[in-house]
This record gives C-alpha cells, sequence and structure tokens, in this order.
C-alpha cells in the first residue's frame, strides 16, 4: 500500500509585483506579522492572518522574517524587462 502525502493548504494573493503565501495550518494567530507590516496588507481572520490588500505591499519582508512558525511567504516578482541590481545595468 503507497503511503499517502500530506498536501499543505496554501492561501496565495498575488498582483504583478508580489505574491503572499499563508499556511494557516501553521499560524497560530499571535499577530506578529499584522502588527509589524508597516502598510497594514495583512490582518486577522478569527485565529489567523489573511491578507487584506496585497496592492499596499511593498515587499518589505518583515512578516516573513519575523514569523515565529514559518507560516507566510513573500515572493517578489521579477517585472518583465526589469534588472536587478545584482544583475548589473
Amino acid at each position: 500500500m503507497a503511503k499517502e502525502q500530506a498536501v499543505e493548504k496554501i492561501e496565495a494573493t498575488e498582483n504583478e509585483k508580489v505574491k503572499i503565501s499563508l499556511i494557516p495550518r501553521f499560524c497560530k494567530g499571535c499577530e506578529i506579522c499584522v502588527k509589524l507590516c508597516p502598510t497594514k496588507v495583512l490582518g486577522m481572520d478569527m485565529f489567523t492572518v489573511k491578507v487584506v490588500d496585497v496592492d499596499k505591499c511593498i515587499v518589505c519582508m518583515a512578516c516573513e522574517l519575523r514569523c515565529p512558525d514559518f507560516a507566510i511567504f513573500v515572493e517578489k516578482k521579477k517585472i518583465e524587462g526589469t534588472k536587478d541590481k545584482a544583475e548589473g545595468e
């Protein structure tokens, strides 16, 4: 009999510049990410975090870096036709 792999439920909200992914099962509702967000992108939905307005995200990564449970991930999208500073000008 084959083992079944558990698939984590991931809620992703995105726009053209950023993708914010949440793993609700990992979130304990401590609100650290909500309080640290300088542009109020995040809010609480009962006991877990939710994305309130993805368009306000400045990709500072404070929420991801400070989450003690690794429940939130922020991914900056590369805009076609632009170069990162690391790639050179």
